[in-house]
């Protein structure tokens, strides 16, 4: 038994290794699977509705929207939740997805789920309850807000390689909403002045912290809308990428067979040499 004890704590170090590193990358691929689940139940729910059902939800969200003159920020729990009127607004599955946020620069297909509260953001992006509800109209502006560098799932993390003039895209019951980057700035939490309603205009911004894992401060990534047409024209100079993953990520799932056949290589020949001392 004590001859084999060495070889037993060899396999579970490299295995306790291998599952530290292995973690973000399989991690985040689960949670991409669940996104993916949640954009796909949507749609079937929306394939589902009628006209008079979205022109029904759409009216009750721009009703919504008149409340919301000025954006206010959540000071407290209450706040952070919502009242019950947000929390039936724009919600055709009745699980709190408003919709969809695609952005391509980025490769980001992500949900957009009712309020921030920490269960939203570890999988998706949230809509902060006091700013406009994300579905258009001037004098609008809708406030999304998701996490960067969780080890379980990339959110936000790419939302700094976002360049001015790029195009993102709310999906929201049947219509698709194209906003294009007209500001990105560095604030503190404090300042909120660039988020706020401007009279006339139609905004959607995402917020997340920054510097990246450091946090004191945040992105801002505002998008002003554009017809939908010239967001797609523009779209034919962006180079389409499907299914690519993050280099790190890529990396991570390189080099794990090699750790593998790695291990199995030491064990052979700690296997040969008990032989050889035998």
């Amino acid at each position: 038994m004590k001859k084999h004890l060495s070889t037993v704590i060899l396999v579970l170090v490299f295995l306790a290794g291998l599952g530290l590193v292995m973690y973000p990358t399989v991690s985040d691929l689960v949670n991409k699977a669940h996104q993916s689940v949640a954009i796909d139940d949507y749609e079937k729910k929306i394939s589902n509705m009628t006209k008079d059902d979205f022109h029904k939800i759409l009216e009750d969200a721009r009703l919504y929207n008149h409340t919301i003159t000025t954006n206010e920020f959540p000071r407290n729990e209450s706040d952070l939740e919502g009242n019950d009127e947000y929390k039936a607004a724009v919600n055709p599955s009745g699980n709190g997805m408003i919709g969809y946020l695609k952005i391509d620069s980025i490769k980001l297909r992500i949900p957009i789920y009712h309020t921030t509260k920490e269960s939203v953001l570890q999988k998706a992006v949230g809509h902060i309850p006091t700013t406009s509800l994300p579905v258009g109209g001037k004098g609008t502006h809708a406030v999304l807000t998701g996490h960067r560098g969780l080890p379980s799932a990339r959110l936000f993390t790419d939302l700094d390689k976002v360049r001015t003039g790029d195009i993102f895209y709310i999906y929201v019951l049947d219509d698709i909403l194209a906003y294009k980057v007209d500001l990105i700035k560095t604030v503190l939490p404090a300042q909120v002045n660039d988020l706020q309603i401007v009279p006339g205009k139609d905004y959607v911004t995402l917020v997340t912290c920054t510097p990246y894992g450091i946090n004191t401060h945040r992105l801002i990534v505002r998008g002003e809308r554009v017809p939908y047409e010239e967001a797609v024209e523009q779209q034919k100079s962006v180079e389409p990428v499907v299914g690519k993953l993050p280099q790190e990520q890529i990396a991570v799932l390189a080099v794990a067979p090699v750790l593998v056949l790695l291990l199995i290589i030491i064990l052979i020949l700690k296997k040969k040499k008990r032989r050889n001392a035998q």
